[in-house]
């Protein structure tokens, strides 16, 4: 059955109530946010004969997977819709930049949230070794942790197989860093506008653009090992 189906006549929410519920998890959440989501196609909430959007329960796990993915994995919007419509139709797609599949009625769960034991069993870690990573600012300090945690985590257990330590990876936070600055000035104008919506769409732009970034890191990387 498709995450947009089986509708509950009771039981819906207005948008306040939706942003009660998440706000606590996801505080960039806003009105105009829930709009432009429902423009993008990812999200489709019932109207009320006077035309007030109404979301029930698979709208807001929906809601709440989609904002996961925005905030763990930083994908863009067109990412996640292309893997909605996967979930939608049947299908048990990867997360996109990570070796994780979702079954279609994970997506009326929330998202584990983990504790650092629970990190470091997930991801196979020595304690120094996460202690190493939150050092060299690889993995978030605070509990709880999310699954790009997990997969960051991971992903410094193989390399620590070859002798690669996060301190050596170290200087990977700021080049972020100044990649994240040149993004905000590129977009300083849109983030400037008054219009409704415009916040949305330049956090939208923003993971556009660090999309694309990445495509040039990850082309830069095969030339120099000349794969």
């Amino acid at each position: 059955m498709s995450a947009q189906a089986a509708r509950k006549p009771a039981g819906l929410l207005s948008i306040g109530q939706v942003l009660a519920k998440l706000g606590p998890e996801f505080p960039d959440l806003s009105p105009s946010k829930l709009r432009f989501l429902e423009d993008q196609g990812l999200i489709s909430p019932q109207r009320t004969a006077s035309g007030y959007r109404k979301f029930d329960a698979s709208d807001l796990e929906r809601l709440r997977y989609i904002l996961t993915l925005q905030r763990d994995h930083y994908l863009p919007l067109k990412v996640i819709l292309g893997h909605l419509d996967d979930i939608d139709a049947g299908r048990t797609p990867q997360i996109p930049g990570a070796n994780i599949r979702v079954e279609a009625p994970s997506i009326l769960g929330a998202e584990r949230r983990l504790s650092r034991a629970e990190l470091q069993s997930e991801a196979g870690a020595s304690k120094q070794l996460l202690a190493d990573a939150v050092s060299a600012q690889l993995v978030p300090g605070a509990e709880p942790f999310g699954e790009a945690a997990v997969q960051s985590l991971k992903a410094l257990v193989e390399l620590q197989r070859f002798g690669i330590e996060p301190r050596h990876l170290r200087g990977m936070r700021q080049s972020a860093q100044r990649e994240a600055a040149l993004i905000e000035s590129a977009l300083k104008p849109m983030r400037g506008r008054r219009e409704t919506g415009s916040q949305a769409k330049a956090a939208e732009a923003a993971r556009d653009l660090a999309s694309h970034i990445q495509s040039v890191r990850e082309q830069l990387m095969r030339d120099a090992l000349g794969a």
